[in-house]
């Protein structure tokens, strides 16, 4: 238990710290948004793209891991649909559970965790979790969600082409472009390139931890708690569990295993608790509560998950 901890501790300590320290008026909630978006648009950018750029293509292309992680996020988001669905759960209200339920905090939490247990795969576990999130997961929850409102004769096609264009903007996601076009280039990077590109790597994990734990401070916590639990029961085990199923099954249908290490990534990654802008998205809908209530539950119920998780798959 004590090596668990020594995995853990850190994590959850470092979003306490940044919990106490806005509650102690030490930094402001603005400055949460400040520090949030160096390391969303500067810091984990340079590391994909220093992870993908210095990598051969085999290194970076794990089929294996993309198709447990999507095959996984689609049963997710089947399994909760259904759930929700026969509860008599509202559309909007079940987009927002379906989302909360699959998407995970990978780059803020997940990267964190991943330094720790496997500090040579964590980037490449993050280049390939962000291609499954941005181009599969995220913008399937964010079709259900504009499913759920009136369209005013707007196509889905439409409205998915336009999701699909914001992903493409994101600073992740060109990060990870970039760094995919210099490695099938072939064209070696200078070394004080990739050494600027560690350097604000390295920067980014204790503050996104830093940040994940400020940013709890002032969320509003009015909203259905009973729905919220649920929230927080499907992405902390429907979750993983669903891309256990996936782990299992696939070998008795004749595809390929995945195994070791990765195997066990892809299972943590999908026990992280929901990305950070959940209750952005869901404070257009006006179920701000409902998320900030599960993101609150799942942050702090994942201390307890992660820990078993780790314990019996290390």
């Amino acid at each position: 238990m004590g090596a668990i901890l020594t995995i853990t501790f850190p994590i959850f300590a470092l979003i306490g710290i940044g919990y106490g320290a806005v509650r102690a008026g030490v930094f402001a909630p603005p400055d949460m948004k400040v520090l949030g978006k160096y390391v969303l648009n500067i810091a984990l950018p340079a590391l994909l793209f220093n992870t993908v750029a210095t990598r051969d293509l085999g290194e970076i292309l794990n089929l294996g891991y993309i198709k447990v992680f999507a095959l996984g996020g689609l049963l997710t988001i089947c399994v909760t649909w259904l759930w929700f669905t026969l509860q008599g759960t509202g559309p909007a209200r079940r987009a927002i559970a379906v989302m909360g339920s699959t998407c995970p905090n990978s780059g803020f939490v997940g990267y964190p965790v991943m330094l720790l247990v496997f500090p040579d795969l964590a980037g490449v576990v993050l280049a390939l979790n962000m291609v499954v999130e941005n181009f599969l997961l995220i913008p399937l929850c964010l079709m259900l969600l504009e499913a759920s409102r009136d369209r005013q004769d707007k196509s889905l096609l439409r409205i998915a082409g336009r999701i699909i264009l914001g992903v493409l903007k994101r600073p992740m996601v060109i990060g990870l472009m970039l760094g995919l076009l210099v490695m099938l280039s072939g064209i070696p990077l200078p070394q004080m390139i990739t050494r600027l590109m560690e350097v604000l790597a390295a920067s980014s994990s204790a503050l996104a931890l830093f940040v994940i734990g400020g940013s709890l401070v002032g969320l509003p916590i009015i909203g259905q708690r009973a729905l919220a639990a649920q929230i927080v029961l499907g992405k902390l085990l429907i979750s993983p569990a669903m891309t256990a199923l996936v782990l299992v099954v696939l070998p008795l249908v004749g595809l390929p295993l995945l195994s070791g290490d990765m195997a066990v990534a892809v299972i943590l990654t999908t026990a992280m608790p929901m990305f950070g802008i959940y209750t952005l998205l869901a404070q257009d809908y006006g179920h701000e509560g409902i998320a900030s209530i599960a993101l609150l539950g799942a942050t702090a119920g994942s201390f307890f998950t992660l820990s078993l998780l780790l314990a019996l798959l290390t």
